[in-house]
């Protein structure tokens, strides 16, 4: 009986373990350098820039910004991606797209078209 709950106990500290795995976020303690770039003509009124983006990339950030996007929708708008800070280091928060639906209900209202 006692190396059965040994199991038992083994296997839920080792499941554990692969959930914390599984949703770790990358910490930088110095932020990437943002690359140069110049923002070309937009291919329709539609469009929108996107300025600044990161993506993880093997534990690490790559600069995926500087690009046009249309929106998903017509009544869509981008919010832009941000480093935010916590005591363990800088973390990327990706932009993303809000409907007329998610802006009323969280009162959005960051527009960045230009």
């Amino acid at each position: 009986m006692k190396n059965y709950k040994k199991l038992v106990l083994g296997l839920v500290i080792a499941m554990s373990c692969s959930i914390y795995e599984a949703s770790a976020q990358i910490y930088v303690n110095v932020r990437p350098a943002r690359p140069v770039y110049v923002r070309s003509v937009a291919p329709s009124p539609r469009h929108i820039w996107i300025d600044e983006d990161w993506q993880e990339v093997n534990g690490t950030y790559v600069f995926i910004g500087g690009h046009w996007a249309e929106p998903p929708q017509a009544d869509y708008i981008y919010e832009s991606g941000h480093w935010g800070h916590t005591n363990r280091g800088h973390r990327w928060e990706p932009g993303r797209w809000h409907g007329k639906e998610e802006r009323n209900r969280n009162n959005c209202n960051h527009d960045n078209r230009r």
